[in-house]
């Protein structure tokens, strides 16, 4: 019986990635991969390049997953053609071939803004699905943080571009995005308050909710020793003004009491470090590896999250809820719907945090009773076997639509 042949297309991938969007791909592609599927991802690299000024660290690639990073002599020029004109011009007649009539049943679409913007949702064939890992369809930005420095409830798109510095999309301003729009069969938002936001802000195709997931691996021995010497509250991500750190330094005033360790870096990170000066308690670790981050977790007292923006979801939520950490987290966004079964806190104001703090750090039996939340609240819905089930019925749904009988025998062989 042939096997699923899926094409994944995404601007960043590991290891030309700076965040969450392409990790998700690449679990995404590794798990289907790992049930059977052949996966195909293409990638920008000319994209990260430019963006981060530099190559990435190399990493040993998956031998399952063909990876195809997209190069020309024209470099920058060829990233920025996409991104005004919103459609593939240096990689137009490359990408056509890579996705030519019967080579793939399922085409993918992830974050395709400078890989081929919406005129890459014309090319290829089979089942066609766009997932919004960002809110690009309906935010030049993505991010709906308005002029930098407000969460966005309303359109002034022109503005707000000029504040972030970048050249203005002349293609949003015309039908290009909605024609494009037709030749995608599904779109998947990662939360139901980004599928309330698409709509929102004017998104006119319905959406399916599938979240994130984690591969769930190993637990840690329980003789495992803390990476640090006193109890601590976490923070991991990116030190980006959106992310809210400045909002949390002023609650480790003081000599006495646990520390605020952040891990991570960003534009922000100087002006954090200005502020959490004269904090003793504040610790800054910068980036980590990958595989030092399970010990930080495990050991925290909680995970404080205080985004300011409207995140598509939260992964860093269920990060902590895999190792059974209890999370504190701004009451904004998808994050009171995450919390909906329990494991954390939620806060919008400095009171709050406060008292969310002093609450983890001083009731053991409260923290712990979060712990386990935590914990079933990931077994039941961000496991990896759980969401993959969400993603094949949704394939199936889709193939029994168009009458793709091929399609439909494919996933009958499928490992779930």
């Amino acid at each position: 019986m042939s096997k699923l042949r899926i094409a994944m297309l995404t601007t960043f991938y590991p290891p030309y990635n700076f965040g969450g969007d392409g990790i998700g791909v690449q679990r995404l592609a590794t798990a289907f991969s790992q049930r059977g599927c052949e996966v195909t991802v293409v990638h920008d690299e000319e994209a990260y390049v430019l963006l981060a000024g530099a190559e990435p660290p190399r990493a040993a690639p998956d031998a399952r997953i063909k990876v195809i990073g997209l190069r020309s002599p024209l470099g920058a020029a060829s990233t920025l053609l996409t991104h005004q004109l919103g459609r593939p011009v240096v990689h137009a007649a490359r990408l056509r071939r890579i996705l030519e009539r019967g080579a793939f049943d399922v085409v993918w679409y992830h974050n395709v803004s400078l890989i081929g913007g919406p005129g890459l949702l014309a090319y290829g064939a089979g089942l066609k699905i766009y997932e919004a890992h960002e809110h690009w369809l309906v935010c030049p930005t993505h991010v709906l943080w308005r002029f930098n420095r407000e969460p966005c409830d309303a359109r002034h798109c022109l503005r707000c571009t000029l504040t972030y510095r970048r050249p203005p999309q002349l293609w949003r301003y015309t039908n290009t995005l909605e024609r494009e729009l037709d030749h995608i069969d599904a779109f998947i938002a990662k939360s139901e308050f980004s599928r309330k936001m698409h709509r929102t802000f004017g998104f006119p195709r319905e959406m399916e909710v599938i979240p994130y997931f984690l591969p769930d691996e190993q637990r840690a021995d329980s003789a495992e020793a803390s990476p640090e010497e006193d109890p601590y509250f976490l923070f991991v991500g990116r030190l980006e003004k959106i992310k809210g750190v400045q909002d949390i330094i002023p609650a480790f005033s003081g000599d006495r009491g646990p520390k605020l360790v952040i891990i991570g870096t960003g534009g922000y990170e100087s002006a954090l470090r200005q502020q959490a000066a004269d904090k003793p308690r504040v610790k800054f670790l910068g980036r980590l590896a990958l595989e030092a981050l399970p010990r930080y977790y495990r050991h925290a007292i909680a995970l404080i999250v205080p985004t300011l923006g409207y995140e598509t979801f939260g992964v860093i939520l269920i990060e902590a809820f895999k190792y059974g950490t209890p999370v504190i987290a701004r009451r904004i966004g998808p994050f009171p719907e995450i919390l909906e079964g329990g494991g954390g806190l939620l806060f919008s104001n400095g009171d709050e945090l406060g008292d969310a703090l002093g609450r983890l750090r001083d009731d053991e039996t409260f923290r712990s009773s979060l712990a386990r939340a935590a914990r079933a609240s990931f077994e039941r819905q961000w496991r990896e076997d759980v969401v993959i089930d969400a993603y094949f019925d949704l394939l199936r749904r889709m193939a029994r639509a168009k009458g793709d009988a091929r399609v439909v025998a494919a996933l009958g062989s499928v490992e779930t």
